[in-house]
């Protein structure tokens, strides 16, 4: 019951939005000189986030290996 409440009222609500909305989300949407940078960048980062993560893990665990080593010759 209520899922079809709620499809009810989402098509309710979907016959009553109105066009302006989309038209009006093209400003946000738009193609400037900077977008290549902002999309360089971004994938710049998400492209070199899991090097970056895998060497600080790295660097962790060998100086943790190390420190149970050191104890152990203690």
């Amino acid at each position: 019951m209520s899922k079809i409440f709620h499809l009810f009222v989402f098509l309710m609500l979907l016959t009553t939005a109105c066009s302006v909305y989309a038209m009006d989300s093209y400003r946000y949407a738009h193609v400037t000189i900077d977008t290549p940078w902002a999309i360089f960048i971004f994938l710049l980062l998400i492209i070199l986030f899991p090097f970056v993560l895998m060497a600080a893990l790295y660097w962790y665990f060998a100086v943790k290996k190390s420190e149970i080593k050191d104890a152990e010759h203690e």
